[in-house]
């Protein structure tokens, strides 16, 4: 084992033990006042959001927001959250970025609340026409080269597998694989997933010889986690006969495993997974999705919770502690981009580029603990 991996994980295991939660109930606090915080700030669904340029609000990351907003209306189903997201897809006449024709996941991601929000009122079919339309179309063209970075696996495939259901239609399912597996068997030339430290690469330009500073290969904290939240959606919608279930499991499974052990003491993960050294320090995008993964996998009996669950709660202690403020806004969070180095610097009080995603990360998060708290 590499000496700085060991050292992370004897620090770690000296305060895990003494992790605890608050109740249940408590949990919801901090989601509450941190979705509050946005709402507040955003009372318009459909404004445009203007960074260094200007983009419509069904982009990727309000549609990662959406995602954790309806996880937190399953958990505290207040009628403001369901009229916030409804709001969102009225605005955009439940419409994608670039049309029914894209081919980007980012385009694609907003569909995930669409489908949500119809599956909530299935008379309501302008809710899923679009996104429907767009998916079939890839699958029609049978391109698997789409998904070119791993960001692109969460904005996708819940996708693809709440369709396969709701349609009852295996086709989509194997298309979400094809596109899977030349994801992470042949992008680039080779892949973008490492079996031996059972990590994703973020996309080709992180291949090696690409390294760290410290001669590591290069694993982006937020991407990996953007995988671990593509596999918990899609274990969550498909069946349990459903076909590749047990591949994506065993992934999930194989990922979280070797996250564990690089959980820094403090209970953050770094931005850089295995070079704490190159813009090292408290990053709660990942931190988030790591626990969104490990909760859900505690909850659902394929991890060990003797094993997991002071991770999960020392995790999901250093968030409410340090990122969520006392009016909401959530700090440490990484701004857009694709590796350690961008969105930097990452404060407790630095703004990112783009807020919504970060509190998405967060809500997710928040929901599985609540639940593996109520077990």
């Amino acid at each position: 084992m590499k000496k700085w991996l060991w050292a992370a994980g004897i620090l770690a295991s000296f305060s895990l033990s003494a992790q605890k939660l608050p109740k249940p109930a408590a949990i919801l606090e901090p989601m509450r006042r941190a979705n509050a915080y946005f709402m507040q700030k955003w009372p318009d669904t459909g404004k445009e959001i203007v960074t260094n340029r200007t983009r419509p609000s069904n982009i990727w990351t309000r549609g990662v927001y959406y995602e954790g907003l309806m996880a937190l209306h399953r958990i505290d189903p207040k009628p403001e959250y369901l009229d916030y997201a409804l709001s969102w897809g009225q605005a955009h006449k439940w419409g994608l970025r670039n049309g029914v024709t894209t081919k980007n996941a980012d385009d694609q991601c907003c569909g995930q609340t669409y489908i949500d929000l119809y599956l909530l009122d299935p008379s309501k079919e302008e809710r899923i026409r679009d996104i429907k339309t767009c998916i079939d179309n890839v699958v029609k063209s049978g391109r698997t080269g789409d998904w070119t970075w791993i960001d692109a696996i969460q904005m996708g495939m819940p996708v693809y597998a709440q369709l396969g259901v709701i349609y009852r239609d295996t086709t989509y399912w194997e298309q979400m694989y094809r596109m899977f597996r030349h994801t992470r068997d042949a992008e680039g030339g080779k892949g973008l997933y490492n079996p031996e430290d059972k990590l994703w690469w973020r996309d080709k330009d992180f291949l090696p010889p690409y390294k760290e500073p410290n001669g590591e290969d290069c694993y982006w904290s937020r991407g990996n986690g953007w995988v671990v939240a593509a596999l918990v959606r899609v274990l969550d919608i498909l069946p349990k006969n459903a076909p590749h279930r047990d591949e994506y499991q065993q992934m999930l499974v194989d990922m979280l495993g070797a996250l564990k052990t690089i959980q820094r003491p403090d209970g953050f993960w770094n931005a850089s997974l295995h070079d704490p050294s190159n813009y090292g320090g408290k990053e709660a995008t990942g931190t988030s999705l790591f626990v969104y993964g490990m909760a859900w996998g505690i909850n659902h009996g394929i991890l060990p919770g003797k094993a997991y669950k002071p991770v999960v709660r020392k995790a999901w202690n250093a968030l409410v502690s340090e990122s969520v403020q006392p009016n909401g806004f959530l700090g440490y969070v990484q701004g857009t981009g694709k590796e350690p180095k961008d969105g930097q610097p990452v404060t407790v009080s630095s703004v990112p580029d783009f807020e919504d995603y970060g509190l998405g990360c967060f809500l997710l998060a928040g929901s599985e603990v609540f639940r593996m708290e109520r077990r």
